[in-house]
């Protein structure tokens, strides 16, 4: 149970039948640190009324638009101390930027935006009375691979050389058009990447958050394999990182037979370790010239400290809880008690937005080596 009273937590986007939404409100109530309380839940009129009635949200604070509910929640002796902006990533920055200038904490989900201009213009905005920032890349929160950050940091792997991260799906194997396809697809409303911005920004952010790394240059492939299809659908890259490492990354959406096969796999001069989204409770450790050693939560090997366990070890904690886990630490910080050090925040999500527009400028010159920069 939370020490203090819940934070007022309010939500764009999110209404009935959207799949994120549902994933921000159970975790924002795991530990007990949030009350849902205020809500813009969708642009439909009647459908925001209705999801707001559903979640209990008083009828005066259920919203037709973030900008209302921004002015008047501000303006209230109880109002929203943070927002949850659950969107399709075009209506990501007018949001963020409304709740931010009115000081309210924003909670954002991936990507940042879907352009690099409009991410460039949210880091010009200056936050009303110190208000932060979140960006939901959740699988930082898995406490294996904090473990990996950890085991990194430490020299323990030696000095890095090479670095390979995957995230690969098959739901777009063929067209598809619903609720969550249909955003994604368009450009307009995803941005210039598909695959690359849905979930390549994921595979890159786990990658630099585990390992540390800075991105040099790029080389990337970004292929359309389903006619029709306006934006990528499938990702290679090839990259070069800051002191002479390599790595690559794969991307994809048409992958048959994967749901969400996330690896990452890091190896330097002393050793390597291995980290799959299929078995998160589960980090493979290998020190050069012994065997390999399997770590858990509760391995004794870990010799690193795992912070805040919900259940005991054997009991796997997974997508639900690594959400929670961010919310949680980012609840330390809208308190002041945690700095939130681990946290993605809106710098993360710039570089995101970066790395997204360097691949597409690169597969169009034909996988041409560019600079990130």
């Amino acid at each position: 149970m939370a020490a203090q009273k819940p934070i007022r937590l309010g939500m764009v986007g999110g209404g009935e039948g959207s799949f994120i939404g549902y994933v921000h409100r159970i975790a924002s109530r795991l530990d007990g640190e949030y009350d849902l309380v205020a809500g813009a839940l969708s642009s439909r009129p009647e459908v925001a009324r209705r999801s707001a009635e559903a979640l209990g949200i008083a009828p005066d604070r259920a919203y037709e638009h973030f900008d209302a509910m921004a002015k008047a929640e501000a303006a209230r002796h109880d109002g929203i101390e943070a927002v949850a902006i659950v969107t399709p990533n075009h209506m990501h920055s007018a949001p963020v930027k409304a709740f931010l200038e009115a000081g309210i904490h924003v909670i954002c989900d991936k990507p940042l935006t879907a352009t690099l201009a409009e991410a460039n213009s949210l880091a010009e905005v200056k936050p009303k009375n110190g208000a932060r920032f979140l960006l939901s890349h959740n699988y930082t929160g898995y406490p294996m691979i904090r473990v990996a950050r950890a085991l990194v940091a430490e020299g323990r792997l030696g000095t890095l050389r090479v670095a390979h991260v995957e995230y690969a799906q098959d739901w777009l194997t063929e067209p598809l058009s619903n609720k969550q396809a249909d955003w994604r697809a368009d450009p307009a409303k995803a941005g210039p990447g598909g695959c690359i911005g849905d979930i390549g920004t994921h595979a890159y952010n786990l990658l630099r958050f585990a390992s540390g790394l800075e991105l040099e240059a790029v080389s990337a492939d970004l292929n359309i394999f389903v006619a029709g299809r306006k934006v990528d659908d499938n990702v290679h890259m090839m990259l070069r990182f800051q002191g002479g490492a390599r790595g690559m990354l794969w991307a994809s959406q048409v992958a048959p037979g994967n749901e969400n096969g996330i690896a990452i796999r890091i190896y330097g001069d002393r050793g390597g370790l291995e980290w799959r989204h299929s078995d998160a409770n589960t980090l493979w450790v290998s020190e050069f010239g012994q065997p390999t050693q399997r770590l858990t939560r509760g391995s004794a090997g870990a010799d690193i400290p795992i912070a805040g366990h919900r259940i005991p070890p054997g009991h796997p904690e997974g997508y639900f809880e690594a959400f929670a886990t961010l919310y949680r630490e980012f609840a330390g910080v809208i308190r002041g008690t945690s700095q939130g050090n681990q946290l993605p925040g809106l710098a993360d999500g710039l570089e995101g937005m970066r790395f997204v527009a360097v691949a597409v400028a690169s597969s169009a010159a034909g996988a041409k080596w560019v600079a990130f920069g």
